[in-house]
């Protein structure tokens, strides 16, 4: 068995705990240690899958298929790992599978509780992923905060676990808030003390504390939390606000965070730096030395978190380019009532991310329009592909009711349309054409530019597919299919040849770029609206 780290956060939600997981899993990797990363979510959903953005944010997808937490983005992006279904554990899904056991009479005649049967199955998937992923290291960040009822279970069996293992095999890693009270002038520790008390009542002894804070903290402060919060001095640790999420990793190099764990857990290995990380992440963003804005047209904008890895992948195209990106978020809704030339002019690229339903289509619809007539770089993912050949048949072809099925069942042009597979499905989670499929490129096309091979990988997260009937009219017209999924003919990747950049694609590329390696279609999408803007 490998080593385990349990990531836990106090105070108040959205302290970061996912990043500040990433990072550290960043920092274990340059030590030379392998790692895996598993999220628990206390909710009773079996996946995110059937959630609205506004709730959750993001669905983050997987090669296999799984729909998971957006956290697993930041696991991905900051380490070279690859996730699969098993790397995030829900609540619903601990609950699911202990009801089908006592459904079949698995207990025989028990009582089920629990303790110890939901925490047990907790800690089987635990030990599951760190069994067959075969690492050195296994980070679990749990979700939701201390003192929640529904993180109890998870709670207590992280304690079981590390009781089991050993202390030598487990590390108990707390997040928590230094508040900055401005009228004192000074952070405030209380929230800290009140949030490891609450972690300790439940038999768990953080080994770390990780403080989130604005400024750096005192020796008093210091001195004052590890006293009263039974933690190490040496232990108590900043993580202080940065402009630039990738600068975490850095900062807790500086605290000695690598140092400290690698100490806690018994391991050896030789220190090395994050020069790399340093010199082609961070510095390029911090210093670009180009600028260029791209308009984000969605339905989810209010949401930062709604679009996370579109927006990072727009970051890490920047990075490849030396360009900072600065994204303009749009309500596509709005663009059906207000001006559009008004609204995206100025822009060096426009990009319409994925989603359901067909509030604001019309507006997206709106803004291809736009981008194709005054050939302004247009990038399309999944929906935004589907809009894009909506405007095209309209605009183009002259079908004036062109539409998807998903918003008119009865129109007279369905150039988008489900599947017949899919017509019979009824239960909505975990049902759609979801996870890695293989597309092969047209030699000649800007995707194949792009990626510089001809057979490529993509995630996907959608039911609906370009109707192939419409496929000829389309290429008459000067809309390329450049990529396609060969084994069922499905459409993949649309082009038009007389556009400076114009690329629509059914697959989701934003879930397999990092900042070090930025997607092949977001490099090339900010180069060419880094071209435009030049001009």
């Amino acid at each position: 068995m490998g080593k385990f780290i349990f990531v836990t956060g106090g105070v108040v939600s959205s302290l970061g705990k996912g990043l500040a997981a990433a990072s550290i899993g960043k920092l274990l990797e340059t030590r030379g240690l392998t790692t895996t990363m598993i999220k628990c979510d206390p909710y009773l959903n079996v996946d995110p899958g059937t959630m609205s953005p506004f709730q959750h944010g993001e669905v983050y997808v997987t090669d296999d298929g799984a729909e998971t937490d957006l956290d697993l983005g930041h696991y991905e992006r900051f380490t070279s790992g690859t996730f699969t279904k098993d790397n995030n554990i829900t609540a619903g899904k601990i609950y699911y599978s202990v009801i089908t056991k006592e459904r079949r009479g698995d207990y025989l005649g028990k009582t089920v509780q629990i303790i110890p049967h939901i925490t047990d199955e907790i800690k089987r998937m635990l030990k599951k992923v760190d069994r067959e992923q075969e690492v050195d290291v296994t980070i679990v960040e749990i979700g939701g905060t201390v003192g929640d009822i529904e993180s109890l279970p998870f709670l207590e069996a992280i304690r079981q676990l590390r009781w089991e293992v050993g202390e030598n095999f487990a590390l108990n890693i707390h997040v928590t808030l230094l508040p900055y009270i401005k009228a004192a002038g000074e952070h405030k520790t209380k929230p800290t003390q009140h949030s490891v008390g609450k972690l300790r009542e439940i038999g768990i002894t953080p080994d770390i504390l990780l403080c989130r804070m604005e400024q750096h903290m005192t020796k008093e402060q210091r001195d004052k939390i590890s006293l009263f919060c039974n933690v190490e001095r040496d232990s108590v640790v900043e993580a202080l606000d940065v402009k630039c999420i990738y600068e975490v990793p850095l900062l807790f190099k500086k605290e000695g965070l690598d140092d400290l764990i690698l100490k806690k857990l018994h391991i050896k290995r030789e220190d090395k730096e994050l020069k790399n990380w340093q010199d082609n992440v961070v510095n390029r963003v911090k210093h670009p030395k180009h600028e260029v804005k791209i308009c984000v047209v969605g339905k989810y904008v209010a949401l930062q978190d709604a679009y996370k890895s579109i927006y990072e992948a727009l970051v890490h195209g920047g990075v490849a380019n030396f360009a900072k990106v600065n994204i303009v978020r749009i309500d596509s809704e709005h663009l059906e009532t207000e001006d559009v030339k008004e609204k995206l002019e100025g822009a060096d690229g426009i990009l319409i991310p994925g989603g359901f339903g067909d509030r604001g289509i019309e507006g997206k619809i709106m803004a291809v329009k736009y981008a194709r007539e005054n050939h302004i770089p247009y990038f399309g993912i999944c929906l935004g592909m589907q809009v894009a050949t909506i405007e095209f048949a309209r605009h183009v072809l002259k079908m004036s009711d062109a539409n998807s099925t998903e918003f008119n069942k009865e129109t007279g042009h369905p150039v988008i349309s489900l599947l017949e597979e899919q017509k019979e499905v009824k239960n909505m989670g975990a049902t759609m054409r979801l996870g890695a499929y293989a597309c092969k490129l047209d030699k000649h096309s800007k995707s194949y530019k792009a990626y510089g091979k001809e057979e490529i990988s993509e995630r996907h997260r959608h039911r609906y597919e370009f109707n192939n009937e419409y496929r000829n009219k389309f290429e008459d017209k000067g809309m390329k299919f450049t990529g396609l999924h060969q084994a069922q003919d499905l459409v993949e990747i649309v082009e038009l040849a007389d556009h400076p950049w114009f690329v629509g694609c059914q697959f989701h590329p934003e879930f397999k770029s990092k900042p070090d390696a930025a997607h092949p279609l977001f490099k090339d999408f900010i180069k060419a609206a880094v071209e435009k803007n030049k001009k």
